[in-house]
């Protein structure tokens, strides 16, 4: 045999031996991962049945991008769908038959919803609770209430399918999972008055950070599709400056669309444009408290 041939053969076996290696690695350190048990002590939070509080936990839900997820009903829907086998379908929260939330314990929403994992321990992959983590107990408690009171569905569980690339990088830690993100030592926020300050739009903009990072710097979403945009940096010098006045942002969120009419692509603005001008007046107000992007 030809010696450049046998060294081909013997190159392509090699790279076929290696190749594999890196999937079975993918799968196996990537399921391994999902499978690990994380203590968490939580507390169930009160909640509200008065229908100022139920109504909170309402605009709170359609506004934070819970429906992106799993549907204003509450019973799942399907958000990421790509012909490279990337699917992510949100499960059903309602009481219904298949949902599995059904039998959550009101602490164990809070455990899920706060810190990313579930009742058993293990992790939530996908569940954006760093988005969460910082609601306070009167907030989390009229969220919980208002999923509670859905009425029921019938919905299975999440379908979760993941491609290899994407297996990989969760196993070696470029993508996380929210529970990894999280200092689950924090105790829960204070309450925070609901006005148009930056105080205030501090406490709206913890929603950004799944997406936009923790300092709201912008940049690739982890573990999104490829063909998603990078998320933008918020800050000034960033993307901020398309928005000289409370106004012009709030037509954006409220829209989809920039000032030159362009239309925003991957933002969640089903749920965004829900969100009350005083409120989206406070992440405006933050936003310009920021360091300027680049600093």
């Amino acid at each position: 045999m030809h010696k450049g041939f046998r060294i081909a053969i013997w190159t392509m076996a090699v790279v076929v031996v290696l190749a594999g290696g890196v999937v079975l690695y993918a799968q196996l350190a990537s399921e391994h991962k999902l499978q690990r048990r994380i203590e968490v002590a939580v507390a169930p939070v009160a909640l509200p049945d008065t229908a100022a509080a139920l109504e909170r936990g309402r605009y709170l839900y359609e506004t934070r991008g819970c429906t992106d997820c799993h549907g204003r009903d509450g019973a799942g829907r399907v958000f990421i769908d790509e012909d490279n086998g990337f699917r992510i379908k949100g499960p059903n929260l309602t009481s219904g038959r298949g949902s599995p939330t059904a039998a959550y314990r009101i602490e164990d929403w809070v455990r899920a919803i706060r810190h990313g994992v579930k009742p058993d321990g293990r992790p939530l992959i996908i569940m954006p609770s760093e988005d969460y983590n910082r609601l306070s107990d009167d907030d989390l408690g009229a969220m919980i209430a208002h999923i509670r009171a859905l009425p029921p569905a019938e919905g299975d569980q999440r379908d979760i399918r993941l491609p290899l690339p994407v297996r990989l990088a969760y196993a070696i830690g470029i993508v996380r999972d929210a529970a990894e993100k999280i200092d689950h030592s924090l105790p829960p926020a204070a309450p925070v008055t609901q006005d148009d300050s930056a105080v205030y739009g501090a406490y709206v903009a913890q929603m950004c950070q799944g997406c936009h990072g923790e300092n709201l710097q912008g940049g690739r979403i982890p573990g999104a599709p490829p063909d998603w945009p990078p998320a933008a940096d918020l800050r000034p010098g960033g993307t901020l400056d398309r928005y000289p006045t409370a106004d012009s942002f709030i037509a954006m969120m409220h829209s989809g669309k920039r000032p030159d009419g362009s239309t925003i692509q991957v933002m969640p603005f089903e749920s965004l444009s829900g969100m009350d001008a005083t409120e989206v007046a406070a992440l405006y107000a933050y936003l310009n408290t920021l360091p300027k992007a680049g600093r």
